[in-house]
């Protein structure tokens, strides 16, 4: 599967079982993805359920675009814009395999132990160093991009979101089955 624009223009749902086995990148450091959780419009947990604010802004632009939010006054979550663009939708990375730049993600997130790396969508945040000036850049290519994966065959999970009170009940979240870094 090569990622291009149209792959992340595709409904959202869809294009967050697809990320399964992507490769997010930021410079030196990249892990596989393990776990997303899609946001639709119509979604109560959803940032853009009550319309579009400066800070949702960049979940209504174009799709494979990236969108940085900061959560709980303390931590940024990277999400990925999806769709087709004024639709406000997005897909949150969760969780990652460290392949690449692991000393560097023990750096940045103090820890030693490689499943504590990226085992929560602040943790890659931090681990892979990206920033909120990064919010809106083109994945396609640059610094911070997402990559095809290599093809492994891997059986997709399905289940509720986590950490959110509305919508909970929604099977949006997916993830690699048996994969310990999820």
């Amino acid at each position: 599967m090569i990622l291009n624009k149209r792959f992340f223009e595709k409904p959202t749902l869809e294009v967050a079982k697809g990320l399964l086995g992507c490769y997010l990148v930021n410079g030196k450091t990249v892990g596989k993805i393990v776990e997303t959780e899609a946001y639709l419009f119509d979604d109560p947990a959803s940032h853009s359920f009550k319309g579009k604010t400066k800070r949702n802004d960049k979940m209504f632009g174009e799709a494979g675009k990236a969108y940085i939010y900061f959560n709980y006054g303390m931590y940024h979550c990277f999400n990925v814009v999806t769709n087709v663009t004024g639709k406000g939708e997005a897909v949150l990375i969760r969780a990652l395999e460290p392949l690449e730049g692991i000393e560097i993600m023990k750096n940045m997130r103090c820890k030693e132990k490689i499943l504590d790396l990226c085992s929560g969508p602040a943790k890659l945040v931090i681990a892979l160093g990206i920033s909120k000036e990064q919010n809106g850049c083109d994945l396609l290519n640059g610094k911070l991009r997402i990559e095809e994966g290599n093809e492994e065959k891997f059986e997709i999970g399905k289940g509720k979101r986590i950490g959110i009170s509305k919508g909970k009940e929604l099977k949006y979240r997916f993830f690699i089955k048996g994969n310990e870094f999820v």
